[in-house]
């Protein structure tokens, strides 16, 4: 299991006193120092069952600057979005969890982390 997080969210740091709370066997991914390639973000959202703008913080900063609310959601922009969240790390919604049955979880929430938990 592996959690992606931005130390300076408190759904993030909420996240993983949840996993620490629960003895889960998890990493630690700092996704703004260890960027995801689009190669796994495109593995992630598959995990995820989203698409990118699923996952996108359309209120950041570079959300407003790159136009990003005006960008096509389908499957002829799917790329220029996942390009963007590589590029633009902070966009990506937080935390993520990689379960260890293949899937993920957007996990903003206490009962989205335990679900990942239970997820074999």
């Amino acid at each position: 299991m592996e959690i992606w997080i931005n130390p300076a969210c408190s759904k993030c740091r909420s996240a993983v006193s949840l996993l620490d709370a629960e003895g889960a066997d998890y990493t630690v991914r700092r996704y703004l120092e260890d960027v995801p390639s689009p190669e796994e973000i495109r593995a992630v959202l598959g995990r995820l069952g989203l698409e990118p703008w699923d996952i996108t913080r359309t209120q950041e900063a570079a959300a407003k600057e790159l136009g990003l609310k005006d960008w096509p959601r389908d499957a002829d922009a799917r790329e220029r979005w996942v390009t963007a969240l590589a590029e633009h790390p902070k966009l990506i919604q937080r935390p993520i969890i990689t379960a260890d049955d293949g899937t993920a979880v957007v996990g903003r929430t206490d009962d989205a982390v335990r679900d990942a938990l239970t997820r074999k």
